[in-house]
């Protein structure tokens, strides 16, 4: 600092102060700490990108057509399936006697969160189809028995959805749970080949089959949605909407019940199926944001009723009999508990369902015999007399899918198809409908019950696919009273029969896949029991 006199006149100098951080050289400091501030950001920046490369997209859209699937290098536009809704907002969907019309809006990625459906793929059916005698099919009479089964699916963008759904939409996943669990690409291949089998045989009214279109419409949907095949699908999703139509259609028409004759004794195997497979379809098209008018309402009516109609001794019986006289049966009861546990994914609130659930699977266990397999009715006798217990894998399918799996009578019953089960496509031992809810409850159990089990059935099924992608008609042409079956509709010559066979052989094959809903299972996994 300079001090001057009146004339201008240097007096002396003075030294300026300087703060203690001047005097440390702050500026530079701060302008050193900025520079290397940059360069710690710009070399943590290229050390992320190094090391954490971006995340690899996976495909997770159904296969395309003839059953092949869109690599990786898929264009995203491509991915963003169009979302199929019908063009009307009035309160009725309309698709009688003609192709449904169909609007395509653009969809966007505004999907919300998705539900927890890792068990919905937990749906086995069980079989007998009525029948006159001891079992003729959806005819009159006390019906046989047998086992079906039925599975769940998932739908587009899958990966919101739990990892046990998502991997089976994945081609690569698919084939990795494959070869996992015991099964080959020609299993894939056969899947494929049969769904396109179902997309070309499908009525202009969006059903299926002839005599029985309910059930015969709910197994080819159930189909769709084992190998994630929903309205949103390339390939199949008009084909999906359809059929969901036409049952919501004919639920609208009779307040809720899905039947083509209500005064047949069978009916109630048709409601069963068809509201089985409404419940999956609800389920999806609610997560995956498709409008289909009434769906849930008829969804809701259907499922309500079979609670409403179960007969007082736990099971449930032909025409929904409720009074002590009417005709139950393990066969009529494992449909409708397969139906209820779809409904019970789809976020309605059913009265008495839990009640109703444990009534019926306590009256199943209650029929099965001292030697674990599973009998007709409370007689613990099998099936139309034959030698062996048809019924067996529903009983166990019931108890696991609704998490009772590790019960005794389950590991009993494990034991029992272990010991006496048969499977050959051309002979006697051709049962359909015990073998798939067989498939389904051995994959369950994992370990040497599963491992034992698929190489008995998986080959029978591949070698037995006709070049269309349907199935050949099982039993070398003995007729159903020589076969060791009791209900053996898959025999039929018919275009119901022909349906029937395909949705249930169809279904076995996706089991490697579609079916893991307790956690495990498989040839890798432990045993359940």
């Amino acid at each position: 600092m300079e001090i001057y006199d009146e004339d201008g006149n240097l007096i002396r100098a003075v030294e300026k102060k300087q703060s203690w951080w001047q005097k440390l050289g702050g500026g530079s400091l701060m302008i050193a700490a900025a520079f290397h501030a940059i360069l710690l950001l710009i070399g943590a920046f290229w050390v992320f990108k190094t090391i954490y490369p971006p995340e690899k997209k996976v495909d997770f859209m159904p296969p395309g057509g003839g059953g092949g699937e869109r690599g990786a290098e898929q264009q995203v536009a491509v991915k963003k399936r169009a979302q199929i809704t019908p063009t009307t907002n009035v309160k009725r969907v309309f698709a009688e006697g003609a192709t449904a019309s169909f609007a395509i809006p653009e969809q966007g990625d505004n999907f919300g969160e998705m539900s927890a459906l890792s068990s919905l793929s937990g749906g086995g059916m069980s079989g007998g189809l009525g029948g006159s005698g001891t079992g003729k099919g959806f005819g009159k009479g006390a019906g046989g028995a047998g086992g079906m089964g039925v599975g769940g699916g998932a739908g587009k963008l899958f990966g919101l959805i739990p990892e046990t759904m998502r991997k089976r939409c994945s081609k690569e996943d698919r084939l990795q749970r494959l070869k996992d669990n015991g099964g080959t690409p020609a299993c894939e291949d056969a899947v494929s080949k049969s769904l396109q089998w179902f997309m070309a045989n499908q009525n202009a009214d969006g059903s299926w089959g002839v005599r029985d279109k309910p059930a015969m419409t709910g197994f080819a949907l159930l189909a769709y949605f084992g190998h994630c095949e929903t309205p949103l699908s390339e390939v199949y999703g008009e084909s999906c909407m359809k059929g969901i139509v036409y049952l919501v259609n004919l639920a609208i028409k009779n307040d809720g019940k899905m039947a083509n004759n209500f005064t047949a004794n069978s009916w109630c195997y048709q409601h069963a199926i068809a509201t089985y497979a409404l419940g999956e379809a609800a389920t999806f098209c609610k997560d995956l944001k498709i409008n289909v008018p009434s769906l849930m309402e008829m969804t809701e009516k259907a499922g309500q009723y079979v609670i409403d109609n179960q007969n007082p001794n736990g099971g449930w019986a032909y025409l929904y009999g409720t009074d002590s006289r009417s005709h139950t049966d393990v066969s009529v009861a494992g449909w409708q508990i397969q139906a209820l546990k779809a409904c019970s994914h789809t976020g309605i609130k059913f009265k008495g369902l839990d009640r109703s659930i444990v009534k019926g699977l306590d009256y199943v266990n209650g029929c099965q015999n001292p030697n674990g397999g599973y009998g007709y009715s409370n007689n613990k006798s099998p099936a139309g007399g034959k030698d062996y217990f048809t019924l067996t894998g529903v009983g166990m399918l019931c108890n696991q899918m609704w998490g009772k799996g590790t019960r005794s009578e389950v590991k009993k019953a494990a034991d029992y198809v272990s010991s006496n089960t048969k499977f050959d496509f051309n002979s006697e031992h051709c049962d359909l409908y015990g073998h798939y809810y067989e498939s389904q409850a051995m994959m369950q159990l994992g370990g040497k019950y599963w491992k034992e089990y698929n190489d008995l059935f998986r080959d029978q099924i591949l070698n037995n696919q006709k070049e269309d992608g349907s199935w050949k008609i099982p039993g070398g042409g003995k007729d159903k009273k020589s076969i060791r079956a009791g209900g053996a509709e898959f025999l039929d010559g018919g275009k119901d029969g022909e349906v029937y066979r395909n949705a249930l052989c169809t279904l076995m094959l996706e089991v490697y896949y579609r079916f893991l809903n307790t956690g495990g299972g498989g040839i890798n996994g432990k045993s359940k029991i």
